[in-house]
């Protein structure tokens, strides 16, 4: 993974003169995965818009998930004709504490690019917003991989829910919010509840800002155990991967499951808990 803190503030980016800086503005949610129209009403100035639907992620299947993984050749192109190259620091925010920003973030530290989240958000930016779009040249960015160790399969998570509890074993941990997780609601995926044996620790907008020492004592009191790297995963890996980031930041080495709740719950012979 990359050197680069994984989430940084506005002052930190202040400070990286002599090197290229590119901000990235991939605002999307649920109700709204196209956020053009909100970049395009004001957006940090220099920021390029990030298509997360078609950008960050191959198209959607039972098979695979919502939000598979990018392949590694399309996904360098689509960083090629952003403008960003190599050597290009990439800071990437949205306006929702970097639920959406962070799988961008993810997929450039995975394959050993410079690229952090923006903690504040646009929300924060002190500046004036720009509202016209940003006109980059073509980079050389290369493609490569994504590295097996930062990522788990559906077998393997079938494997570690199988043994969860199990002294000395991996933990799943499940990223969605608590009502998603105990099976009370459910918006987009074909069953409700959670992948058996996962510890909870949602994700909101209000964490990207938190202190190491209080990311620590929220996963510990999530379950999870010093050492431990945990399988992590979401509704389909995209808010995911802020808890990934958070984990960095506290200390933790988490591994992505890419296919997450809406390829396991796909598939009927899976079973899924309540509660």
């Amino acid at each position: 993974m990359s050197q680069i803190p994984p989430i940084v503030d506005y002052e930190w980016c202040a400070a990286q003169t002599g090197r290229p800086l590119r901000y990235a503005d991939v605002r999307w949610s649920l109700a709204r995965p196209d956020g053009r129209a909100d970049y395009l009403a004001g957006h940090i100035p220099g920021a390029v818009y990030v298509d997360l639907e078609t950008q960050l992620t191959d198209p959607p299947s039972p098979q695979r998930g919502r939000h598979p993984l990018p392949q590694p050749t399309l996904f360098a192109q689509a960083m090629r004709e952003l403008g960003i190259c190599d050597d290009t620091l990439v800071v990437a925010y949205d306006d929702c504490g970097g639920l959406s920003a962070a799988r961008l973030v993810w997929l450039l530290r995975a394959c050993g690019h410079p690229a952090a989240l923006l903690a504040d958000g646009l929300r924060g930016y002190p500046g004036e917003l720009e509202s016209s779009p940003v006109e980059v040249a073509t980079a050389e960015f290369t493609a490569s991989p994504w590295p097996p160790s930062l990522l788990a399969d559906v077998s393997e998570v079938a494997e570690v829910s199988q043994n969860a509890g199990s002294k000395g074993k991996r933990r799943l941990i499940d990223s969605r919010a608590e009502e998603r997780y105990r099976g009370e609601h459910e918006p987009v995926d074909a069953r409700a509840g959670h992948i058996p044996g996962a510890i909870n620790a949602p994700v909101t907008e209000k964490l990207s800002g938190k202190k190491a020492s209080a990311l620590q004592k929220r996963f510990r009191k999530a379950g999870l155990v010093e050492g431990e790297t945990p399988l992590v995963y979401c509704g389909s890996g995209v808010t995911a991967c802020l808890n990934l980031l958070l984990l960095e930041k506290a200390g933790w080495r988490g591994r992505l499951y890419p296919g997450s709740f809406s390829q396991w719950a796909a598939d009927p012979a899976r079973e899924v808990e309540v509660g």
